[in-house]
């Protein structure tokens, strides 16, 4: 959003914002532009005005949280325990990925344009940037494969979130599928 918008139109974007969120967690990546203009109290073309599209809206909402994660990720990366910062990491990145409905949509929507060359998923790019210095530590501990990336990370908990979407519990589950999948990706001792 540009610094020099009105103070309504900067009020405007953070109530859309706000109010994306919330129903991109309750209905997904497809959750309906309309619903949100209304419920934000502003009109279609407001919305389209601050978000040219679907794509835009999402890369906003998910924004915030994938910045936590990338900071988590530098925090992390010094960590004595390699292993241990990797795994706490995939554990964040889990809680996220089952809690926020549309992320694990946006995700593999975004690696299904990764093909092609005028797109670039911005949300996978910042999180494999984060956390490949977590997974080479971690591969240098001998902790993890050293075959594993970080792509085959975000895919696994992708995966994940998307199967527990509907489950009573998908926090839970998805860090009960998590461990058996860790368990897949560990080194044979």
């Amino acid at each position: 959003m540009p610094v020099q918008q009105r103070a309504d139109a900067r009020r405007n974007y953070a109530r859309i914002l706000a109010v994306a969120e919330e129903e991109v967690a309750a209905h997904g990546a497809d959750a309906s532009l309309e619903q949100i203009a209304r419920i934000a109290g502003v009109g279609s073309a407001t919305v389209r005005r601050h978000f040219p599209g679907r794509h835009a809206l999402l890369q906003a909402v998910f924004s915030e949280r994938i910045e936590a994660l990338c900071a988590r990720a530098e925090v992390l990366a010094g960590a004595a325990d390699a292993r241990g910062a990797l795994l706490d990491w995939l554990g964040a990145l889990t809680t996220y990925a089952a809690s926020a409905r549309g992320l694990a949509d946006a995700l593999v929507q975004d690696g299904m344009a990764a093909d092609d060359p005028a797109h670039v998923n911005a949300c996978s790019t910042k999180l494999t940037g984060a956390a490949d210095p977590l997974l080479q530590n971690a591969a240098r501990a001998g902790a993890v494969a050293p075959d594993v990336t970080v792509a085959d990370l975000i895919t696994l908990v992708t995966g994940i979130a998307l199967a527990t979407e509907h489950h009573p519990d998908p926090t839970a589950e998805a860090h009960r599928l998590l461990g058996l999948a860790v368990l897949g990706i560990s080194p044979r001792r």
